[in-house]
């Protein structure tokens, strides 16, 4: 009989030991206590890369908005910037230089009336700029409203209810009423007229969306502006727009250069965008800019002298790595507006291409095509409600890979199931094609089982 040898802890030499031989990976790791031993630097990389490919395929999300590829010098820039503090202004300058160009190029995308001297800065992403816009909106409208000797404890924000969840957020943590106007069958953003009729002497401002992420829509800001202006001239009420545009702030000024929606509307305050959606950079990081300095108030600029110097700041965040401007401004370098025009255009000829495509299955009705947002939303035709939910065809495509949200519109259309599609810069035509052949595969797939149910429902009723 065979003596069993029990190795001992020497034998675990990570020189000599299989990476897959460690004990670290022949044992269970706790999760949720810090383990008593150190790793090695390559088992605690494994154990983490295996977990994580349990994760979705990031080239096959169709529901993120954000960026999942970058060329590999913009990764390499990244990687080779991720100790600079963004907020130690002083110790990296030229980092905070750079920040500054691009929030000057963006005012300049936009037409600021600033001449190179835009106010504005980075975020972690839209959700601390909106944060911004509308505490700037809240401090001006009370500063105003305290000069005139009237009450300030009911403010409200006018937007539809299309909006993204961090206005919600906005309202509730900063006490602002939420004043949504509400959607109807083939209008899924703000009813310039319905948005002008909600504002009051209450109104700190009204936030117009550049690309619902409902359906890719844009709401119509130029005349929104106008119903604004009239009801000043009715009522004398000046009242404010911000335009969020996390997603269209880097798609119209490349492909819908003619779209009054910016800063070429002197009611529009400020603009939001993210750099890490149609920006094209890695998550995260997000821009606002305001049309004049008095747009932003004085109020809400601390300064910090704690770090080396006397630095400003208005960010809700504080220290933050500074790879994400660095990687903004590559973008801006690296491609030019030529080559944002050229991706963003590959990116709207693609969704156009798809909706089509799917709106030709004869099963699906359009919302959008992709026509304004390079993203569209769709739902089952009536005839066929029926047979199978877009819950279900999501779930199928889920088990080839895709990712495709399924969700209900919002206020009012609360019963309509959508189905939606955004369209990046690494998704091609051959994609949009193999996306097409899932589709109909698992539509053949849910009509085969949807019949055989009518069947054994028939022969059960008849037995």
């Amino acid at each position: 009989m065979h003596k069993q040898i029990i190795p001992n802890d020497s034998e675990y030499d990570d020189s000599v030991t299989p990476t897959y031989a460690s004990r670290f990976l022949n044992q269970p790791i706790d999760k949720y206590d810090i383990p008593i031993d150190s790793l090695s630097p390559d088992v605690a990389y494994q154990l983490i890369k295996d977990e994580i490919q349990l994760d979705g395929n990031a080239h096959m999300n169709l529901a993120t908005f954000v960026t999942t590829w970058m060329e590999p010098q913009a990764v390499k820039l990244m990687s080779e910037t991720f100790e600079k503090n963004l907020i130690d202004k002083d110790e990296y300058p030229q980092t905070a230089e750079i920040e500054k160009r691009c929030v000057n190029i963006l005012a300049k995308l936009w037409n600021a009336p600033s001449g190179g001297s835009a106010i504005g800065t980075s975020t972690v992403g839209s959700s601390e700029a909106c944060m911004l816009a509308g505490l700037a909106f809240k401090w001006r409208w009370r500063l105003k409203r305290q000069s005139e000797g009237k009450a300030v404890d009911k403010p409200n924000l006018v937007l539809g209810a299309n909006a993204q969840i961090c206005w919600d957020k906005f309202c509730r943590y900063w006490d602002v009423e939420p004043r949504y106007i509400p959607l109807e069958e083939g209008r899924y953003h703000l009813d310039p007229l319905l948005a002008a009729q909600a504002c009051d002497d209450n109104t700190i401002g009204l936030v117009g969306i550049l690309g619902s992420t409902l359906d890719g829509s844009y709401e119509p800001i130029k005349e929104i502006s106008q119903a604004l202006d009239q009801l000043q001239v009715d009522k004398s009420l000046d009242i404010p727009i911000h335009v969020d545009a996390a997603s269209g702030g880097f798609v119209a000024p490349f492909i819908q250069p003619e779209l009054l929606w910016d800063f070429r509307l002197i009611r529009v305050k400020s603009i939001n965008t993210s750099g890490h959606k149609y920006g094209m950079v890695y998550p995260g990081v997000g821009w606002i800019v305001w049309r004049h300095p008095d747009d932003l108030p004085k109020e809400l600029i601390f300064n910090v002298n704690y770090l080396g110097g006397n630095m400003p700041t208005f960010a809700l965040n504080f220290s933050r790595p500074g790879n994400g401007v660095i990687a903004q401004y590559y973008n801006f370098l690296r491609l030019g507006s030529r080559g944002y025009r050229r991706i963003i255009n590959h990116c709207h000829d693609t969704a156009v291409y798809l909706s089509n495509k799917i709106e030709s299955l004869g099963y699906f009705e359009l919302l959008s095509r992709g026509e304004e947002l390079p993203v569209f939303a769709f739902r089952l035709s009536k005839d066929r409600q029926n047979s199978f939910s877009l819950y279900d065809l999501g779930e199928k495509l889920r088990s080839e890979g895709w990712q495709v949200p399924v969700y209900t519109m919002a206020n009012n259309l609360q019963n309509t199931v959508v189905m939606r599609i955004v369209i990046k810069e690494n998704f091609s035509r051959d994609m949009a094609d193999l996306l097409i052949e899932s589709i109909k595969r698992q539509l053949n797939s849910l009509q085969i089982s949807s019949k055989n149910s009518r069947q054994d429902h028939h022969q059960s009723f008849h037995h």
